[in-house]
């Protein structure tokens, strides 16, 4: 019963990609940069598997050792862009070669915010470029004076709205989010519209966990409609769903933090079935990168690093196992944005070659055709598999 698990360590980044320039993100380097920081940042079992094995710049110094448990490498990111959307659907099979819209310099076009105010029956607030965290400091106390939702973008191609809870109660939040979704196509169609709720009082104002995505429909056919397709079994774990606009998946997962999401996929692979199980880990760009928080994104990758053991004993014979990344964003940085580098990928399984260097993989869609092979779903990705060099005979 074969099954092909992937889990992604959201914005981990290894080193900045040859274009990291045209993104404004020269000296990127997730990982490393985190290390230097954090000295007592020990990855010892992800090391095990190869983490500091892998090809490039003072990877090693993350710890190289002599015989690596599983396979490892470095994966560049062929769309244009750095955002979540773009990583998971290329690590599923499709390529952005044009990029989603941003609208960083002067917020929002006016035909829109008028389109949009008038669906929604309300003005709204901000319209900028901002951190999250920021602006709900700076707007949070008129929002609930008045109403307003706060409407914000960043680097990335999103359209965020924030709310506090007891003003926009969640499940209108998520009403407006969709209107806003299905205004944003076209020359406005952003990659995703995100809904922020937030709680508390002016001074004290901390964003909740009830945080949804709504994202455009994948641009072509994935790994996981293909799965799905077979009669294969796709489970989803935490905001998977949302990226994919909850296409190719029959079981859904939307967990809290990475603590609920890797204690889920425990789970998931102590049951029978064949086919793929998606993670996606989110603190690490959305807590601690974001904020420029470099010790809580060290610690947060120490305890990912001590539950691997209990992920590894949980594989079952057929198991293949992904940790890779879906963009960086380096917390030591002045930027608090994503920054363009390239992923880990680590592979392990009880029939997968051990101490095998993948080198640096052309695209992040080299994992969605090994994938594909594995699991006989016939897909035809522009992307070179990888399956023969990591599979035992």
């Amino acid at each position: 019963m074969k099954r092909a698990i992937i889990i992604v360590l959201d914005s981990v980044g290894i080193g900045e990609l040859p274009d990291a320039a045209d993104y404004g993100d020269v000296g990127s380097n997730t990982l490393v940069n985190i290390k230097k920081a954090k000295p007592d940042m020990d990855l010892k079992n992800m090391c095990a598997l190869g983490l500091g094995n892998i090809e490039g710049k003072e990877i090693s110094f993350l710890g190289k050792v002599e015989h690596p448990q599983g396979c490892f490498a470095k994966m560049a990111e062929k769309s244009i862009g750095k955002d979540t959307t773009t990583g998971h659907w290329e690590m599923a099979g499709i390529i952005t070669e044009k990029p989603f819209p941003t609208f960083t310099e002067n917020g929002f076009p006016h035909a829109l915010m008028e389109k949009f105010e008038t669906a929604i029956g309300t003005k709204t607030l901000g319209n900028y470029a901002a951190s999250g965290t920021e602006i709900i400091k700076v707007l949070g106390a008129e929002h609930m004076k008045t109403g307003y939702p706060i409407v914000y973008t960043s680097a990335d191609s999103v359209f965020q709205i924030a709310a506090h809870e007891n003003v926009i109660s969640v499940p209108k939040l998520y009403e407006i989010c969709q209107t806003a979704r299905e205004l944003l196509t076209g020359e406005w169609g952003v990659a995703r519209v995100i809904a922020r709720p937030f709680v508390g009082t002016e001074g004290n104002f901390t964003r909740t966990k009830n945080r949804k995505d709504f994202s455009l429909p994948p641009t072509g056919t994935t790994i996981l409609d293909l799965a799905k397709q077979k009669g294969q079994t796709v489970v989803a774990i935490g905001k998977i769903e949302d990226i994919f606009e909850h296409r190719g998946m029959t079981i859904t997962d939307h967990t809290t933090n990475n603590a609920d999401g890797i204690e889920k996929t425990i789970e998931y692979l102590k049951q029978d079935f064949e086919g793929i199980l998606f993670t996606n880990l989110v603190d690490y760009d959305m807590i601690y990168g974001h904020r420029n928080d470099v010790e809580g994104y060290g610690n947060a990758l120490i305890y990912f690093d001590q539950k691997l053991p209990e992920l590894l004993d949980s594989l079952k014979q057929e198991d293949i196992l992904f940790i890779t990344a879906d963009h960086g964003c380096d917390p030591t940085t002045p930027s608090t944005d994503h920054s363009r580098e390239y992923v880990p990928l680590l592979v392990y399984g009880k029939n997968i070659k051990q101490n095998v260097n993948l080198g640096i993989r052309n695209t992040f869609a080299d994992l969605g055709q090994t994938i594909s092979d594995y699991l006989g779903l016939k897909a035809n990705f522009a992307a070179t598999s990888f399956l023969r060099e990591i599979k035992k005979d």
